[in-house]
């Protein structure tokens, strides 16, 4: 797993699209990222910072590792989604991770990390509401979208 993100190490700036709801106007706000392997390579740590609209500069942390099956967990922390830090599961597919949980009764929220484009990396964060409060079948939104470069 760490393998796939070994040309995407380091920092990167870029922006960040965030929004509570899928009907709530897109905020676009500059963001950072910075990609590291550890332990032996297998972990990878993805530390970011975004902005809220009304409650300012955020940043986060994500550390993912993989078992011999390739099942991810991962841990995760945000200081404007997520205090205290949850633990997340998923998978990987050849420099994607998607990691997720449910919470509040049927909601899911899924974090996925691209590393798929050389030169690029990004980092997205859905909210899927469960059936009983999607009436319409919209399904899964994105609450936030990172697209990140080599700072230049």
């Amino acid at each position: 797993m760490a393998a796939a993100f070994a040309d995407h190490t380091g920092s990167w700036g870029g922006s960040n699209q965030f929004r509570l709801m899928p009907t709530d106007p897109l905020h676009e706000a500059p963001a950072t990222a910075d990609v590291t392997i550890a332990a032996a390579g297998t972990l990878v740590s993805i530390a970011y910072t975004w902005s809220h609209p009304q409650d300012g500069d955020q940043d986060g942390l994500l550390v993912v590792g993989a078992d011999d099956a390739g099942e991810l967990t991962a841990l995760w922390g945000d200081s404007w989604h997520q205090l205290p830090p949850m633990t997340l599961t998923g998978s990987t597919d050849e420099g994607r991770l998607v990691v997720g949980y449910e919470y509040a009764g049927g909601w899911h929220w899924r974090i996925i990390v691209d590393a798929t484009v050389p030169g690029a990396l990004g980092l997205r964060m859905e909210n899927a509401p469960p059936p009983s409060e999607d009436p319409e079948g919209t399904g899964a939104y994105a609450a936030m979208a990172a697209a990140f470069g080599r700072p230049g």
